[in-house]
């Protein structure tokens, strides 16, 4: 094919493409348009649904997510065997902070996140500053051992219930996602898009997390 068929092809197809960047019909993917920024935390034994699809959903809204790692890994082997990239390392990211919101997803990874001194601190510097901490699955446990938004009402994993509940910490309410303040907390795997939806509307509002909701035909 000559060169001048090849450009007039593809001065064909450009004007389609821009139906991409078209916020009443596509959700865009990698452009930074809300402003917002979350920090997803990322280490072995993560639960890859509760991260990928959460950081999906979020990114369809516009939303800048970065997926940080615990250690000097790249790859991270998740819960049930899948590989996930992180895209920095957690040191790296916290030197571009502070973040919207801080996003900690569930799985066994959350006793690494439980038991690290540096997560502690990075949830409790979110709280001091009165931005979001977002949690699903076993991760409000991550909170309760860094004696983070104590006397919240939350939910969670069931198995982790009693935990959570143990000496008044926290309030259980059994649903998808619960919101109190700027605490967003979730239930598991089946409950990630509502988790993803929630955390738009809290930060760019109810009608973007509608039309997220939409293209993806939820």
């Amino acid at each position: 094919m000559s060169v001048l068929r090849c450009c007039s092809l593809f001065r064909q197809i450009l004007p389609v493409t821009k139906l991409f960047d078209s916020p009443k019909s596509w959700t865009c993917v990698t452009r930074n348009m809300s402003g917002k920024r979350v920090l997803a935390l990322l280490t072995e034994g993560t639960e890859e649904m509760e991260l990928v699809i959460s950081v999906d959903v979020l990114r369809r809204a516009g939303i800048d997510v970065t997926v940080a790692g615990l250690s000097t890994d790249k790859v991270y082997k998740c819960s049930r065997g899948v590989l996930v990239n992180s895209d920095s390392t957690l040191d790296e990211a916290l030197s571009k902070g502070p973040y919207d919101v801080v996003l900690l997803p569930g799985g066994p990874g959350y006793k690494t996140f439980a038991s690290s001194e540096k997560v502690g601190a990075v949830l409790k510097d979110q709280e001091k500053g009165e931005r979001f901490i977002a949690a699903i699955c076993a991760a409000p446990v991550v909170l309760k051992a860094h004696n983070v938004c104590s006397k919240k009402k939350i939910t969670c994993y069931p198995s982790v219930k009693d935990q959570m509940v143990e000496a008044d910490a926290y309030t259980y309410v059994d649903s998808k996602v619960v919101v109190d303040g700027k605490l967003i907390t979730s239930q598991g795997p089946g409950t990630a898009y509502d988790f993803g939806l929630s955390i738009i509307e809290q930060l760019v509002g109810k009608d973007a997390a509608t039309q997220v909701a939409k293209a993806l035909l939820l």
